[in-house]
């Protein structure tokens, strides 16, 4: 197995190691980086295994050839991937259809998975140093609250949570806030946007630069992608088994990191046939699938507040992977559903099929409602369910007209009180609260 590099997807950075790629976060040139070429991998050597981290060793074992993580790599994965991801069947659907379940981590959705791999990982690339690593962290929703639970009193590390005032759900706020010790969550005036900018330009700050060891958590480090391959691959794996077909996936989108490590597993070669992508109205990747043409916009606020991207970062991976809008159009298709028809869409799901569904999720469901019927009977699809509805309980529980459930570990948060700092969304104000 010949050792792996990675590159900037901007193409003026050098080329470095696994170990480098993921301690830095973001490329010197502002791109995201990629492998040289894409691993080898043995999907039928694990056909029988249902284990996330048995499945990882196999499935991320080229990206980590000749980094020093190689022998870690299993037990990276069986302290950060051991969680529940079934995939279960949507038993009142007559056509074959099924749920990809991520929200059983600790706090309810499927950013812990790449947020606790990622911790682990740092974890043993870390040295002693004079101060700790700053993760900063933009989020939408839910990615601020599984890097602060993956970095929770670790204490080589700190969390520093961006999230936009008033456009997160209150259980998500109470997610982002409720840590203290080594996390600190900024509320800034404007969108996620804004807090993925500053993100950016702090990283590319050389005062700042020299003052804080900087790293990421967002889906832009490659250390959040990897993991979230390997969920890809089991259930892939776990559908064949028992239908003998390839599951299609259809992908709640927003920043495309989820979305995009689903296209790499399907390159390694394991039985995933279409990946559709579900936005809401925010539109940019629909619109650019059908024109042609790539237009970055200010985000819009939705029910489906993680999905609240107007420019995302990961779609310069994609492009990377398929230069040309031809190949991307082959390998993807795109839609998008607005507020009013997610609410619709929770409340016949719950009524047709007996599931609860986040907003997100709905986006899904609805997706796949709008395929051909000869299409959802002809093969298994899967719809990704990223976040558990309890933390989305002022949307999901007046349209079913019960009380969602809220599991134990989310519960435990919500009990815990809130420390947050309003600021603008300036650089400013950041360099300012890091000190």
């Amino acid at each position: 197995m010949s050792d792996l590099k990675f590159v900037s997807t901007r193409g003026a950075a050098p080329s470095v190691s696994l170990s480098e790629a993921i301690a830095r976060g973001l490329a010197p040139d502002g791109g995201l980086y990629v492998p040289t070429r894409l691993p080898a991998a043995d999907p039928g050597g694990i056909a029988g295994a249902s284990s996330l981290p048995v499945v990882a060793r196999t499935a991320l074992a080229g990206f980590f050839a000749g980094d020093r993580l190689l022998p870690a790599l299993g037990e990276i994965a069986d302290a950060a991937l051991d969680l529940p991801a079934p995939t279960t069947a949507i038993e009142a659907c007559p056509d074959p259809l099924f749920a990809l379940e991520l929200y059983h981590g600790p706090t309810a959705a499927f950013k812990d998975f790449g947020a606790r791999f990622l911790a682990e990982s740092l974890q043993r690339l870390d040295s002693p140093a004079p101060q700790p690593l700053t993760i900063l962290v933009a989020t939408s929703g839910d990615t601020g609250g599984a890097v602060a639970a993956a970095f929770h009193r670790r204490p080589w590390a700190r969390v520093v949570i961006l999230y936009p005032a008033g456009l997160v759900s209150p259980r998500q706020e109470q997610q982002l806030c409720c840590w203290g010790d080594n996390v600190s969550s900024l509320r800034i005036a404007g969108t996620f946007d804004d807090c993925q900018r500053l993100v950016k330009e702090a990283f590319s700050d050389p005062a700042l630069g020299r003052k804080h060891r900087f790293s990421s958590a967002n889906s832009i480090n490659i250390g959040r992608l990897l993991p979230q391959m390997v969920y890809y691959a089991a259930s892939s794996l776990d559908v064949e088994r028992r239908t003998g077909a390839k599951a299609s996936y259809i992908i709640p989108a927003g920043n495309l990191g989820n979305s995009f490590a689903a296209v790499w597993a399907r390159a390694l070669g394991f039985p995933i046939a279409r990946i559709v992508l579900a936005h809401n109205v925010n539109r940019t990747v629909p619109d650019y699938l059908k024109s042609g043409i790539w237009q970055p916009r200010p985000s819009i606020a939705t029910l489906a507040s993680a999905m609240d991207v107007g420019n995302p970062s990961n779609m310069e991976r994609i492009r990377a992977l398929f230069p040309t809008l031809t190949e991307i159009r082959e390998q993807l298709s795109a839609d998008s559903v607005d507020d009013a028809t997610i609410r619709i869409r929770i409340g016949e799901d719950f009524m047709r099929f007996g599931r609860e569904w986040c907003p997100h999720t709905a986006t899904a469901a609805e997706v796949y409602s709008r395929l051909p019927a000869a299409d959802r009977q002809a093969h298994p699809w899967v719809v990704v369910a990223t976040a558990h509805p309890a933390k989305f309980n002022e949307i999901v529980e007046p349209i079913i007209g019960k009380p969602v459930t809220v599991p134990d570990s989310l519960d435990r948060l919500l009990r815990l009180p809130q420390h947050a700092v309003d600021l603008p969304p300036t650089l400013e104000a950041v360099a300012a609260a890091l000190e």
